[in-house]
């Protein structure tokens, strides 16, 4: 393997002649490794340094033109886009536990930038620390990229899938209107309910998560870029932070807006704490979804049986013919992930000190991780699960005319505990409620049927 040199402010490095990075880097590399290989810097954060990155030399191109020239500028532009395309992931290694102020990655896309930049343009042009990180510091880019990650991640792959979901459960309660099943409370039987109104229930709840996960957005739009080390904007040009913020919302098509207090934007994370919460919230209500369908799928003989689901792989290694609700048990520990990771982040957020917060690059890596895995697990739930859920009218007929709550429809007739008597004795006796009703006296036949209408009881 053959080495360059690279120099920072504590003298050289050896870098492997084959990567962008440079001193700082390398050091990290060399001085944190935990993790390595596995638990590393989220790409959604690379990407965002690099829309970042961009941006901020946009505008320094404005307002510094004698120190962000034109070239420059074109050169870290194509660099950028390079990054932000995925053409350089390759040199961005660094570890989640490394600095908590994310400093050394923010060195990584100074130093990969401005290295590629060098290469395209045929000279040392560039400098890492004076030209890719003009205006700026780790200490109000980590979190403006933090940000920039959680905003796109949400927009482009929670919400689509999350979206899709939804309107496979809004068809399956067109298909479903005029089925009638017994309906369950406390794992008990209960009064009947339609196979489209407990499929509501499913699609309401993630509908009102998907509103607050929405509601949001507007926060973590807020960017502390301008905030510099602690929060006065010390070495940024007035008007940078807006004019960068401006210039973000132009490349990425969604609206970023500039915290208008620096010294919360740089120390809170009360934003992404908010977020997770309602990512936690759609967490749970996955979990209650997940569990109602896999007991409502649960036999095939033996179980409740009222529903059927998609048999999408062998289900055991001895038991032939053994099909299980595999979706649903991941969508579950789905679930459970999300939930921890909650954790994680609020204590990450409550370990602001002074100006700085120094636990941002564990907080956005579990933030993060919730996206993509309540993304892709809604995603394939609804393709290999939901979407071809298919009622066993039969089986719910059969279940409802068993189940003894019917007798609540007695009630206003005969009162109710005289209707108690009615369920206890045919359950005892193992009758018809209408058999045990007349048996005892409290309705003949013709009234039993004038006023035993499950169908009227929804």
């Amino acid at each position: 393997m053959t080495y360059r040199t690279e120099h920072d402010s504590m003298g050289d490095v050896n870098v492997s002649a084959d990567k962008l990075w440079g001193a700082q880097t390398q050091r990290s590399l060399e001085n944190f490794k935990i993790g390595v290989g596995t638990e590393i810097m989220p790409i959604e954060i690379i990407r965002a340094f690099g829309i970042l990155k961009r941006s901020a030399a946009v505008v320094n191109s404005v307002m510094c033109p004698q120190k962000m020239t034109s070239q420059k500028l074109e050169y870290i532009k194509q660099a950028c886009d390079e990054l932000i395309s995925g053409e350089l992931d390759e040199h961005f290694p660094l570890v989640v536990f490394q600095t908590g102020s994310g400093t050394q990655s923010n060195m990584n896309a100074n130093e990969v930038i401005a290295n590629r930049a060098n290469q395209l343009a045929g000279e040392k042009l560039l400098h890492p620390n004076d030209d890719v990180n003009m205006s700026q510091s780790s200490n109000d880019t980590f979190p403006t990229a933090m940000h920039i990650a959680a905003r796109l991640s949400i927009e482009e792959r929670l919400l689509p899938a999350l979206k899709a979901l939804i309107s496979t459960l809004i068809r399956l309660e067109k298909e479903n209107e005029c089925v009638i099943k017994c309906g369950r409370t406390h794992l008990q039987d209960a009064t009947p309910i339609s196979f489209s109104q407990e499929i509501s229930g499913w699609r309401a709840s993630l509908e009102k998560d998907m509103q607050m996960i929405e509601l949001s957005l507007p926060a973590i739009s807020e960017l502390a870029l301008g905030g510099t080390a602690v929060g006065t904007g010390l070495n940024a040009p007035n008007g940078f932070d807006t004019a960068v913020a401006q210039e973000i919302s132009c490349l990425t098509g969604y609206t970023f807006t500039s915290a208008t207090n620096k010294f919360h934007a740089l120390t809170s994370k009360d934003e992404l704490v908010f977020a997770h919460g309602a990512m936690k919230a759609l967490a749970c209500d996955l979990m209650k979804i997940a569990n109602d369908i896999r007991w409502l799928a649960s036999g095939p003989r033996l179980g409740l049986g009222e529903i059927s689901i998609p048999e999408n792989e062998p289900g055991s290694s001895i038991m032939p013919g053994k099909v299980n609700p595999t979706q649903c048990e991941a969508v579950t520990m789905v679930a459970v992930q999300v939930m921890a990771n909650d954790l994680a982040v609020g204590f990450s957020a409550s370990q602001g000190n002074f100006e700085l917060n120094v636990f941002m690059p564990v907080c956005i890596y579990n933030f993060l991780q919730s996206v993509r895995l309540l993304s892709d697990a809604i995603a394939s739930f609804d393709k290999n699960c939901v979407s071809g859920i298919t009622a066993n009218k039969k089986k719910m007929s059969d279940n409802l005319n068993n189940s003894l709550m019917l007798v609540t429809a007695l009630n206003p007739y005969i009162g109710y505990e005289n209707s108690a008597k009615v369920a206890k004795l045919a359950y005892e006796q193992g009758i018809t409620l209408k058999q045990a009703c007349t048996s005892l006296g409290f309705l003949s036949e013709e009234e039993f049927d004038k006023v035993f209408k499950p169908w009227q009881m929804i």
